[in-house]
């Protein structure tokens, strides 16, 4: 798998950091250590979809997708520990996350309560802000002419202006006092999660390859409609998925009030009167939310966001029917759009 080669320069580029910090002290080493393991685990999902792109529309130079693809998870690297601040989460998916690592550090060496707290924070914004400013690097430094070099620094830019915003909706939306519409949800999952995660990677692998405007635009239209899916599928995951498997409480977004798809046609029918007072309940229990997860179900809300998701799916797929688009890399991308909306993780 040509994603190994991103496993190799990722583990190059940690041992290469490792050994800068190593003059600044045992805390920064371990703060690398920490974004090392941040960065490994993952299905790797965004170098895969460059890779993917990059060799289905004729690239073979590897030597020059690699870094591209390694730019896009280590941005996915950056927002996944930032938004684990914004939670207020010391761990994800069961494993201590680099606040939680940093708080036991703290405690190991003396520091406990605000001060180990302050400890895990600064570590986690310090080692997302590193990883950010890394797939910068990555694409500045790609040996390519000026103008392809811009190109794909744009889409890296544009990617984390998007999702910034959609972080920002993500968290002011647990403010409103009515379910957003699923319109507003939408486009709230395009900006937070589609655009960096699916639409970005695809279309820098089809610009480094060369390819034709219409064939970016088809793979920036594909993945904005099956990020979207994805997203939507995780967001009924984070409610009715099995905890062992999404590493996640089924109680913690309805806690936080977490404005999704569920929620969204929840608020559309006669149910939501007896599931409004449970969402952003601080102290929801698991009786409470097993209670407000039937309601959800029975009203409908599950069916027409699982609906949505695969309608969102099946509409990707469909924008792959062109001529632009080779045969094999439909192929992949369409088995890909299966995967997005069929999982239980």
């Amino acid at each position: 798998m040509a994603t190994l080669g991103v496993g190799t320069e990722l583990e190059r580029f940690f041992a290469a950091a490792r050994l800068r910090a190593s003059d600044y002290g045992e805390h920064y080493v371990a703060l690398w250590d920490c974004l090392e393991q941040a960065s490994t685990g993952g299905k790797r999902v965004r170098p895969a979809l460059v890779l993917a792109a990059f060799t289905g529309l004729g690239g073979t130079d590897l030597s020059l997708a690699t870094p591209v693809a390694v730019s896009f998870e280590l941005l996915h690297t950056a927002f996944v520990i930032h938004d684990d601040v914004i939670d207020r989460d010391l761990a994800r998916r069961g494993v201590a996350n680099v606040a939680g690592r940093f708080t036991e550090r703290a405690i190991a060496h003396g520091a406990a309560g605000a001060q180990a707290d302050t400890w895990a924070a600064t570590a986690a914004i310090l080692a997302g802000d590193l990883a950010l400013s890394e797939a910068h690097r990555a694409l500045a430094m790609l040996p390519v002419d000026r103008e392809l070099r811009g190109r794909l620094l744009e889409l890296l830019d544009r990617a984390v202006f998007v999702s910034a915003a959609g972080e920002l909706a993500d968290v002011t939306n647990t403010a409103s006092k009515e379910p957003l519409s699923v319109e507003q949800v939408v486009f709230t999952l395009e900006q937070k999660t589609a655009v960096y995660s699916f639409e970005a990677p695809l279309q820098a692998g089809a610009v480094l390859a060369g390819a034709s405007m219409e064939a970016i635009n088809v793979l920036g239209h594909f993945g904005r409609l099956i990020g979207v899916a994805f997203q939507l599928t995780d967001d009924i995951l984070g409610v009715f998925g099995d905890p062992a498997k999404t590493g996640k409480s089924v109680v913690s977004d309805l806690r936080e009030g977490k404005q999704t798809a569920l929620i969204a046609y929840a608020g559309t029918t006669t149910a939501w009167p007896g599931i409004a007072p449970f969402i952003g309940k601080a102290d929801l229990s698991e009786e409470e939310g097993a209670e407000v997860k039937e309601r959800l179900r029975d009203c409908g809300a599950l069916d027409a966001a699982d609906d949505l998701a695969r309608s969102h799916a099946g509409r990707a797929v469909a924008a792959l029917d062109t001529p632009v688009i080779p045969e094999q890399l439909r192929s992949h991308l369409t088995t890909l759009a299966g995967t997005a909306v069929n999982r239980t993780r």
